[in-house]
């Protein structure tokens, strides 16, 4: 039986016939008191255990936010290197391809003028041939007359 502070303050032992108190009754209240002490001190140090143990993780838990900080921190500068990376990376392939197309551009304007050109040479070159053939005939009926 667990005894409070105030319980032990307000027990008065049975007295005795002398004046005394009954040493039995003294007895069973101090056995009493003695085990609710033991009682409360056991109870005392798994406290204190148990605060140890709350005090170890505490620490332990703030060492895990600390790293979890740091690797955080160490993510988003990653993130943004790589952010910076990416972004370098694609505008150097923007640049590249601008310059392929302006290099293409350049190649089809000069193969486009070297068509025309060969056109304009064909289309001559033919007009002299239907020329020659349209005079043939008149030659012809020159010499059949």
């Amino acid at each position: 039986m667990a005894l409070t502070p105030v319980e032990i303050r307000h027990l008065k032992p049975p007295r005795a016939t002398l004046g005394g108190y009954k040493r039995s009754a003294v007895d069973d209240i101090l056995g009493d008191i003695v085990v609710s002490f033991e009682d409360v001190w056991r109870e005392r140090a798994d406290l204190a255990d148990k605060i140890d143990q709350l005090e170890a993780d505490l620490v332990r838990f703030r060492e895990l936010e600390a790293l979890l900080r740091t690797t955080l921190v160490s993510a988003e500068k990653a993130a943004v290197t790589l952010k910076e990376h990416a972004r370098k990376e694609a505008d150097l392939i923007v640049e590249e391809a601008r310059s392929e197309a302006r290099s293409i551009t350049r190649r089809a304007r000069s193969d486009h003028e070297h068509l025309l050109t060969e056109v304009r040479r064909m289309r001559s070159l033919l007009l002299g041939a239907l020329a020659v053939v349209d005079e043939a005939p008149s030659a012809r009926d020159a010499e059949a007359a």
